[in-house]
């Protein structure tokens, strides 16, 4: 996906107004060095080129499930996804693999090879660009992901995301969540429903739970696929 396949063709404003918009915001591309950000949707783009995802990496989230956060956070997930689904689901970008352990129908995708490794030694790894699957976790990895959309295309009923919410362009640059090396999406609130309903996607629950054990500006989702009647 590029950066403009997410700018809307109309909008409300008049035709001057928003080419005016869309120029100013690409103005901010020198202000901010590479991040993009177009205010008139509340979406935010980094050209991530970087793929820190290693054995390091794998470990560093190994531990942090360990603590007393990632069982509050484990659990917390699992009762957002379970108020809404029960059944089998795949957890993109596993980070140290807590939910695939807790959640006992879940499997796992991610691109780091020590993940992948312990995925298949679980006999847990699936690749929801290539297979249909019914939902779909995103716990802090949707924002890392420069293309979803194969695995958003995949995902036939539900979409559970957790991702850092900002305010403006500002918000983004003064973030302990400003990840050059690694995230590539940065959203308002409104902007991420704007995003994830381009892949047909309807918000049915939001909760700042996660925030409540420490996370700050993280926000939780749930999503539903439009043409699901269930």
């Amino acid at each position: 996906m590029n950066f403009a396949d997410v700018i809307p063709t109309r909008t409300t404003a008049t035709s001057a107004l928003a080419i005016s918009e869309l120029a100013r915001a690409r103005s901010l591309i020198d202000s901010f060095g590479r991040l993009q950000w177009l205010p008139e949707i509340g979406i935010g783009w980094y050209p991530v080129e970087a793929k820190p995802y290693n054995g390091e990496y794998w470990e560093k989230y190994r531990a942090l499930d360990t603590t007393s956060t990632g069982d509050a956070l484990t659990a917390c997930r699992i009762a957002f996804v379970r108020a809404h689904y029960r059944g089998p689901i795949v957890d993109v970008g596993v980070g140290g693999g807590r939910f695939v352990e807790d959640h006992p129908e879940a499997k796992g995708y991610d691109i780091n090879p020590s993940a992948v490794t312990w995925l298949k030694g679980r006999g847990a790894y699936l690749d929801p660009n290539l297979d249909v699957v019914e939902a779909a976790t995103f716990w802090d990895s949707i924002d890392h992901i420069h293309d979803p959309a194969p695995i958003l295309g995949n995902v036939r009923r539900y979409a559970f995301v957790s991702l850092p919410i900002f305010v403006d362009a500002d918000h983004v640059l003064r973030s302990k969540h400003y990840k050059p090396m690694e995230h590539c999406w940065y959203f308002t609130r409104s902007g991420f429903v704007r995003f994830m309903d381009r892949f047909g996607f309807t918000m049915i629950d939001h909760s700042t739970i996660e925030q409540m054990a420490g996370r700050e500006d993280i926000e939780s989702f749930a999503f539903k696929r439009r043409d699901t009647n269930e």
